[in-house]
């Protein structure tokens, strides 16, 4: 449950994760409570004598211990300021971050806090750690998470990690349940109570507790309409290529980075972002307001936000039947087996979970397959094809969405 810094992971896979176990608690009616834990300097407080013992309980060599051991040893630090060189400071702890090692030596020393969980459910992304858990009963999730909670502290205290209190943050998620009129408190293990939050940037994205992503949504918005509101203002100076590319590699990044995440937002809140998607392309085609948004789309040579959502969503898709995302992902899909022989059961198609209600339909084990399923009935593939190959097929078979009536 490690996602930071490695082949195939990412801040996507890692919530996506998240989502789906919350999800799938949410839809069998259960509550849900979370602790975002915060950490004080993670990288710059790594104790190189307990690193060094990870290292040799992984069966690293003697001579691989050595090296290692030099590699920490006699560094200094100094700082330069308008041209002035401080003296130096050793450096007695920490990993040396800006480093390729810097990383993987972290992971590996954080690595067993997971293994504190208990009955709890954990993810990990380099030191950002959300810890949750879930059940019919309120006070029996809150107690459970409390538990987990201190030893996961104790965990961190063995490392000589430091907890930041005040960043460290809790939240329910009450999406189907009403929300109760007293919440028992979540405790650190010197006393002080944890906040409870509505909202909290994850890996880059806003969670809610009632996961609707308005946040988000809204800090989107907001990012996106001060960069279009700059680029307007100084369009005087930009070529038509030169405002190609910028839209591209300033306004389009922000908006793709976790679409897939937060395509489950209401149309009502989806449709603030077409706006402003709408003004990047008014901006590189220099249409007047009254154009339609399909004649943008035409005029820039771009699809819909829906149809950049729905393809990154089954790009992703495709990567899990191919292995190519985490295994706590590929393993919420499963590839159907034909009971009988017809001229459908030939094609790929996956199994859909069931659900007891609109939440469970969220999750990624079920609109993965789902939406999959869905695909399947024009594309119709037998066998799998590499990813480029069905990048291809799929640009030719998904058509742009336009609520045009």
């Amino acid at each position: 449950m490690q996602s930071g810094f490695r082949a195939g992971h990412g801040c996507t896979s890692a919530t996506l994760k998240v989502l789906n176990d919350i999800l799938t608690a949410i839809d069998k009616k259960h509550y849900c409570a979370a602790v975002f834990i915060d950490l004080a300097k993670a990288f710059d407080s790594v104790n190189h004598h307990i690193l060094i013992g990870r290292l040799n309980s992984l069966g690293f060599s003697n001579d691989c211990l050595a090296w290692f051991t030099n590699y920490f040893s006699d560094r200094v630090q100094c700082v330069k300021s308008e041209g002035l060189l401080s003296g130096p400071l050793a450096v007695s702890m920490g990993v040396p971050q800006g480093s390729i090692l810097g990383p993987t030596l972290f992971s590996v020393y954080i690595n067993e806090v997971a293994l504190a969980a208990g009955e709890s459910l954990i993810h990990l992304y380099a030191d950002d750690t959300i810890l949750y858990t879930s059940g019919p009963s309120l006070d029996t999730v809150l107690t459970t998470l409390q538990a987990s909670f201190n030893a996961i502290q104790l965990s961190f205290r063995g490392l000589q990690l430091l907890l930041n209190t005040s960043k460290t943050k809790c939240m329910l998620f009450n999406r189907s349940l009403p929300a109760p009129t007293r919440l028992s408190n979540i405790t650190t293990l010197d006393g002080s109570d944890l906040e409870y939050v509505d909202n909290y940037k994850y890996l880059g994205v806003w969670l809610d507790c009632k996961l609707s992503f308005q946040t988000h949504i809204k800090h989107l918005q907001s990012k996106v309409k001060s960069r279009i509101g700059f680029l307007f203002r100084n369009k005087a100076s930009f070529t038509h290529a030169a405002k190609h590319t910028l839209v591209k590699l300033t306004i389009l990044p922000i908006l793709d980075f976790g679409d897939v995440i937060y395509k489950i937002a209401s149309n009502t809140l989806l449709n603030k972002l077409d706006a402003v998607y709408h003004s990047a392309i008014r901006f590189v085609t220099k249409a007047p307001y009254t154009t339609h948004h399909c004649d943008l789309y035409a005029l820039v040579g771009w699809p819909s936000l829906h149809t950049r959502r729905q393809t990154h969503w089954l790009h992703v898709i495709y990567k899990t039947l191919l292995g190519k995302v985490p295994p706590y992902l590929s393993s919420l899909v499963t590839i159907a087996s034909p009971t009988c022989s017809t001229r459908s059961s030939r094609y790929i198609s996956l199994v859909t979970p069931k659900t007891n209600y609109f939440f469970g339909r969220l999750s990624f084990q079920f609109s993965a397959a789902n939406d999959w399923n869905e695909l399947q009935k024009s594309l119709k593939l037998e066998t799998l094809i590499s990813l480029t190959s069905f990048k291809h097929q799929l640009s030719e078979q998904l058509t742009d969405y336009c609520t045009c009536t």
